[in-house]
């Protein structure tokens, strides 16, 4: 039998297009309803998931280390520069639908951000910027939102996943009020993603980030979070412990690097919304809605706890809304990088600290309240002037409303700014339309969200 020329160039064309059709479906991000709890394991990520409590502090002691930033001027460049480069690339309608926001103008464009939900991880700014969460592992489907045993979760629940050994991007099936038993503690290289649905965490245990790396958490609402504890908690596959009581945070913090806090609605919880303590660093908190609660952020352990000098935090595009009072942040030792800020309501103060912060406020929006004695954005915390004086608090290119004004101290020009620095401010004039979706979004699949 005699085979044409023509008819094998044939059939290496259509082995050709098979293949490439395959990869092509191979690369695709699933739908959620294509996506399983049963996940398949990648390759493994340094984690402390085999390890008591006590091991993974000594290990977290490390990575956090290494995590803070000696040169931010570079992370500032760098962060410009896969900015641009990240719009320019996609070319999926950036000037029509671009506010301004450089996170949100990274993957809001897109109206298949559900089918491309991992680029979220690619867009993250200031300290925090390379915490790649669950990026390199596989989807899990949260279906189930009972929380009826904290040692031994159910398959299916947000707690189940968040205890895993591997990379994981987890997502909800359907809306959902989820009331934890005990506080969740997340295990490290997790995404929490609420894109899509109106998951809400409440009236019960909240989040705990303790001695792990690499963790985001986007678009949920956290609110009405009360003390647990006094209680034995699951926070690994292969480990389980006694909780001491926790403080009734919505996001705390412990001990941890490679942090970043996206785009959620956080309120009403008994201690803090969001803290971060006991050396923890390379974090982010941007995006976020805060209303209704007393002491808003705290970042530092105490004033004796020096470790926490390696701290550097990123607190960008927030809304800091209606019925606050104070700490928006409060800080201790460390780097602070409050930039684009919306402060629209406090009743005692904004920007708090003690043990010698270095606090950098730039492009920032503060609206003082009526109150003729509450019309100080800063507040240095039982410290007398002649302490406070040399400690390096400035602001540029801030925008000041109602009678609103910002005590500085130190040399406007200390290097010590340097470390402070995580990204280029924009103009105040733009914070009203970069904050203008803080807080969890409400994203419809098939849209630009």
């Amino acid at each position: 039998m005699v085979v044409s020329t023509k008819f094998i160039l044939n059939v290496c064309f259509m082995l050709l297009l098979f293949v490439l059709l395959v990869q092509e479906h191979t690369m695709a991000s699933p739908q959620i309803s294509q996506l399983s709890n049963v996940e398949i394991e990648t390759h493994r990520l340094p984690s402390f998931n085999d390890s008591s409590m006590a091991a993974r502090e000594k290990e977290a002691e490390k990575l956090n280390e290494r995590a803070a930033v000696a040169n931010p001027q570079e992370v500032v460049s760098m962060v410009e520069t896969h900015i641009q480069n990240s719009t320019e690339r996609r070319n999926l309608g950036f000037f029509s639908c671009g506010t301004g926001n450089p996170i949100d103008d990274c993957w809001r464009c897109d109206a298949n951000w559900q089918r491309n939900r991992k680029r979220l991880a690619d867009c993250g700014i200031g300290f925090g910027r390379n915490a790649i969460g669950g990026r390199d592992g596989k989807y899990y489907v949260v279906t189930d939102s009972r929380d009826d045993d904290p040692v031994n979760p159910r398959p299916g629940t947000l707690r189940h996943a968040v205890i895993q050994d591997r990379p994981l991007w987890i997502v909800f099936k359907r809306d959902m009020v989820i009331q934890l038993k005990q506080e969740l503690i997340v295990n490290s290289f997790k995404t929490i993603d609420g894109r899509g649905t109106n998951v809400h965490i409440a009236n019960g245990g909240c989040i705990t980030i303790q001695y792990v790396t690499n963790v985001i958490v986007h678009g949920l609402h956290i609110h009405d979070c009360v003390p647990t504890g006094n209680a034995m908690v699951r926070s690994s596959e292969t480990h389980f412990g006694w909780r001491t009581m926790a403080d009734g945070d919505a996001i705390s913090i412990f001990g941890s690097s490679h942090i970043w806090v996206d785009h959620n609605s956080l309120s009403h919880c008994a201690d803090g919304l969001v803290d971060a303590v006991m050396g923890s660093t390379a974090i982010t908190i941007s995006n976020n809605h805060f209303t209704h609660h007393n002491e808003v952020i705290l970042l530092g352990h105490s004033d004796s706890y020096t470790r926490d000098k390696q701290m550097q935090v990123t607190i960008a595009y927030n809304h800091f809304g209606e019925g606050l009072i104070q700490r928006m942040p409060r800080c201790r030792h460390g780097y602070f990088h409050v930039v684009n800020n919306d402060y629209t309501h406090w009743e005692m103060y904004a920007i708090g600290g003690s043990a010698d912060p270095t606090i950098n406020s730039q492009g920032n929006r503060y609206n003082a309240p009526t109150n003729p004695f509450a019309k100080e954005v800063t507040k240095r915390v039982e410290t007398p002037e002649g302490q406070w004086k040399g400690w390096n608090w400035r602001s540029e290119g801030d925008l000041y409303l109602n009678g609103a004004y910002f005590t500085a101290s130190g040399a406007g020009a200390s290097a010590s700014y340097a470390r402070a620095s995580s990204l280029g401010a924009k103009s105040s004039a733009m914070v009203g339309t970069i904050t203008s979706n803080a807080g969890a979004l409400g994203c419809k699949r098939g849209r630009q969200c």
